[in-house]
């Protein structure tokens, strides 16, 4: 479906989006998506194009990059110094391995 939608609308026209505002984190759907690949036969036999690396250009977009444009959110540059891309640094530098039952940064005790 996902070689659909990037072939028939473009990557620039499909969005993530989630209601977990009922359900808890899609943390675990986020991944899928991210490691997500088009098998090469069926890119062969459907002409699909790869979907690409996490950070490359078509999840990128549509994990964000599409969203911020039809919003028209012009301070994007802005996130890549700001105060949770610096915990996400931080944690990346540190292994970022699970410490515990949750994803991503979780402040250290203050034992």
């Amino acid at each position: 479906m996902m070689g659909q939608l990037v072939q028939g609308l473009g990557a620039d026209h499909v969005v993530w989006g989630t209601d977990a505002v009922w359900t808890g984190s899609p943390q675990w759907q986020i991944e899928a998506l991210r490691r997500l690949e088009i098998p090469e036969d069926m890119q062969k036999k459907h002409g699909f194009t790869p979907l690409g690396a996490a950070g490359g250009p078509v999840k990128t977009a549509i994990f964000g990059e599409t969203n911020a444009r039809l919003y028209k959110y012009e301070r994007r540059a802005a996130l890549a110094t700001d105060r949770i891309t610096a915990m996400k640094d931080e944690y990346e530098a540190s292994g970022a391995a699970r410490s515990n039952l949750r994803y991503g940064y979780v402040m250290p005790s203050r034992g």
